[in-house]
């Protein structure tokens, strides 16, 4: 706790400024140094302060480069007295994004790895092999300080596994939502050393699927270092993730100590293992796992999976064409009756889909988007009723038109056994595409199957009573459990995200649907109740009451989206960039110059809610596209314009900057290449954060350059983005452009721009943008900072 109080007491810690690159570092040092003075003879201690400069390609957010300058890590070497030749790595980071203390994300971690750090080295016992603790200093700049280490620090070599320290909330248990790739051997190294496990395969599957537009250090271990790895975060919370809310008073000491527990023990069970030594013996195959309600992890290999999910697939069919195909004389009659009932729920579950999803789009249209963003029962009581209600009249229905006069008892039999056919062959469909999740599945056809055949004799004897219903309940309860279980996670991770996911996805339908499936899955093996009790009609009638009511609150408004509450904000995100911009043509003249407040709401709303707090903010101040400009010529810090449309962003008239320390860009030289190509070699010096936008004109191609691999990686649109960050003091940026042109090219070969950010100092927020921060509501995370654009022709 005290580590954690003092790291987050010195500031934002953004890349570059003395808070990250000085005084960061220097409170490490100071700790490590008193850790070593402590230590007892057993082990060894060396520190190596490491400022590596590099770059290199990456395809997260649709593609881009990145170029790092003199970043700091701080990495302490903890081995036995006469050496280890092998490591185990664990890594958090210090830095934080621009304008928040980064309490969570992820100064708790680098606080938990000193109390580790400490701990071991006062053990007389001896460790097997060396642990090496990596305080990054560059995480949040796209994961460049692991990109340094484990490319050119020294110790590098020696490491043969890793642990990840991150946050995608504030607080809470941590998650185990990454490992390997394969390995197995490392989940059961968590499996049976933490103390307090925690860990999801459909965590993994989901955040490997790349819809959550977030990533961490554990790519680069696994791809620049071919190191297999865990990956674990904080994910309680995520509304104030990466905001000024990430305070260290508001993680609990519970939650520190909880997860200094498990890394201690994986980290010391690793050091001590022989695994370790010889992981490339170990590292093939994949590994189901999953915790059982917080209480301790289940992991099996992922092909003994796959068996047990074909064997229980073909049980359930076997069971199922037994019942479909006997007696044979009425085999035709049944089999129809059977994929009739199966279609229906089919039907049924599309049909509640597609209704939903109309509310919730008629919902964003009205601009009531994100009502239960602060209040999550509206999302169950507008979303979950209505699908509820949708499923059962679909069912009703069918049961007083279609199936009128037919043996109520049939026809539940019928629907169960529809349900688990659709459930085996989920089954059976997921397992084959390799995706370990599928063990959701077996619980769904094991345990009701299992419930069915124990409960047959009851139910074709009395049918519905008490006895069957109780019994059949009971059958249910483990697959019901663990889902409402998975469910709450998956929620808890999800609903924040809608607050940050930019303005092209409309959160309702996600969330929505999300309802829905959830929704679909929990009545899967209840819709044959529907055709077993006399009427439905009061449930009816209540959910759809619920839904209406509901839905009117909704549109009036008074469920606002956001919340300035002290314990518990949930604020709107809203980045605001002072711009100066310059565009050149290509004799060098500067043909248009503007200046502007560029502002940015980081969800679907965007700044309908702001207007009225600030009427200069309007829809009639839409930021134009530059068309003949790399990214619109507008100043991105990332290359997320995919997220944003044209006209869900802002720019507000606002008088020229002048930084203080203004960036300075001139070309060095420009040769004819080989092959009718032109190298343009260009130096630019600036503040810590700039981006290069590079734009080849028609007919002339980006054949190679001096970033990375040499080889260009277009983002999404065909612009290439470079991001580039420098620490403390570095060395003017060179670097040059390598492009394949037509023998005719009037209006130059390409189009290069070049935006430099202030995020701290004296720069970094004008008296304008100040101004403008102080009226925005109590209820926003207003993230402000200065930038200017130069675009050039050449």
């Amino acid at each position: 706790r005290g580590y954690l109080d003092n790291i987050t007491a010195i500031g934002p810690r953004t890349v570059g400024s003395p808070e990250n690159e000085v005084l960061a570092v220097n409170y490490l040092l100071e700790q490590i140094r008193a850790i070593e003075r402590e230590s007892t003879d057993a082990h060894k201690i060396s520190v190596d302060i490491q400022r590596p400069t590099g770059s290199f390609s990456i395809d997260f957010l649709g593609g881009f480069t990145s170029y790092y300058a003199n970043i700091t890590n701080v990495v302490v070497k903890l081995e036995p007295r006469n050496g280890a030749q092998h490591a185990v790595l664990s890594n958090c980071h210090f830095d934080s994004v621009p304008n928040t203390p980064g309490a969570s994300d992820d100064a708790v971690s680098c606080a938990v790895m000193l109390e580790i750090l400490n701990t071991l080295s006062k053990s007389s016992e001896p460790l097997q092999h060396a642990v090496i603790f990596l305080f990054n200093g560059a995480e949040e700049n796209i994961l460049q300080a692991s990109h340094g280490f484990i490319t050119q620090h020294e110790w590098a070599k020696s490491i043969r596994a890793f642990i990840n320290l991150e946050a995608a909330g504030v607080g809470g248990k941590e998650l185990v939502f990454q490992t390997g790739p394969e390995n197995p051997w490392l989940v059961q190294a968590y499996v049976v050393a933490a103390k307090h496990p925690f860990a999801s395969v459909v965590a993994q599957e989901i955040f490997q699927s790349g819809i959550i537009p977030a990533d961490t250090d554990f790519r680069i271990y696994r791809d620049f270092g071919n190191v297999p790895g865990i990956d674990l975060a904080f994910i309680e919370n995520g509304y104030i993730y990466h905001t000024e809310y990430d305070t260290s008073d508001r993680i609990l000491t519970d939650s520190i100590q909880r997860a200094g527990d498990n890394i201690l023990a994986v980290l010391k069970y690793l050091a001590t293992s022989d695994k370790l030594a010889k992981s490339f013996e170990y590292r093939h195959g994949n590994v189901v796992f999953f915790d059982v309600l917080g209480l301790f992890v289940l992991a099996y290999p992922a092909r003994v999976g796959t068996i047990m999910n074909y064997i229980t697939a073909a049980i359930a069919f076997l069971y199922l064409s037994k019942k479909v195909l006997q007696p044979r004389n009425r085999a035709i009659h049944n089999l129809k009756k059977f994929f009739t009932a199966f279609s229906l729920t089919l039907i049924s579950w599309v049909c509640t889909l597609v209704t939903v999803l109309i509310v919730a789009v008629f919902v964003s249209v009205i601009g009531r988007s994100l009502s239960w963003y602060t209040h999550f029962y509206v999302s169950v009581f507008l979303y979950g009723t209505a699908a509820a209600a949708k499923l059962i009249l679909v069912h009703t229905l069918a049961k007083k038109f279609f199936y009128k006069n037919m043996n109520e008892q049939y026809l539940g039999d019928i629907f169960f056994d529809a349900s688990l056919m659709i459930w085996s062959i989920a089954l059976a469909v997921i397992t084959q595409m390799g995706l370990c999740s599928a063990f959701i599945c077996t619980l769904w056809v094991a345990f009701p199957l299992l419930a069915k055949l124990m409960i047959h004799k009851e139910f074709s004897q009395k049918g519905a009573s008490m006895k069957f219903v109780m019994m059949y309940m009971l059958g249910m309860f483990v697959p019901y459990l663990y889902m409402m279980y998975l469910s709450w996670t998956v929620f808890e991770m999800f609903t924040p995200i809608m607050g940050r996911s930019g303005s092209e996805i409309l959160p309702d339908v996600v969330l929505a649907g999300f309802i829905v499936v959830i929704t679909m899955i929990l009545s899967s093996y209840f819709i044959n109740f529907i055709y077993l009790v006399k009427s439905t009609k009061t449930t009816l009638i209540t959910l759809t009451t619920v839904f209406v009511v509901t839905l009117i609150l909704v549109c009036s408004g008074i469920f606002f989206p956001y919340s300035s509450d002290a314990a518990n904000p949930k604020p709107k995100r809203v980045f605001l960039q002072h711009t100066s911009r310059r565009f050149h043509d290509l004799d060098g003249n500067m043909v248009k110059s503007d200046s502007g407040i560029w502002i940015n709401g980081f969800d679907y709303n965007g700044i309908s809610h702001i207007t009225p707090h600030v009427p200069e903010i309007n829809d009639t101040i839409r930021t134009p596209c530059e068309e003949q400009a790399p990214f619109c010529g507008l100043p991105w810090i990332l290359p997320v314009h995919f997220m944003f449309r044209l006209v869900k962003n802002w720019y507000l008239p606002a008088p020229e900057i002048f930084p203080r320390s203004p960036i300075h860009f001139k070309v060095l030289s420009k040769e004819l290449m080989p092959w009718n190509s032109m190298r343009l070699s260009f130096e630019v010096s600036g503040p810590s954060h700039m981006s290069l936008y590079v734009r080849p004109h028609e007919g002339s191609a980006l054949s190679t350059w001096s970033f990375g691999d040499g080889m260009p990686v277009a983002s999404l649109g065909g612009d290439y983005f470079v991001f580039y960050s420098h620490g403390l003091q570095a060395t003017p940026w060179h670097f040059w452009v390598e492009l394949t042109a037509p023998e005719k090219h009037s209006d130059g070969i390409v189009s290069l721009a070049i935006a430099a950010h202030y995020f701290f100092g004296e720069d970094q927020k004008s008296p304008q943008l100040y101004a403008l921060l102080e009226r925005f509501p109590n209820w926003t995370f207003s993230s402000g900072w200065s930038c200017t654009y130069d675009l050039f022709v050449f």
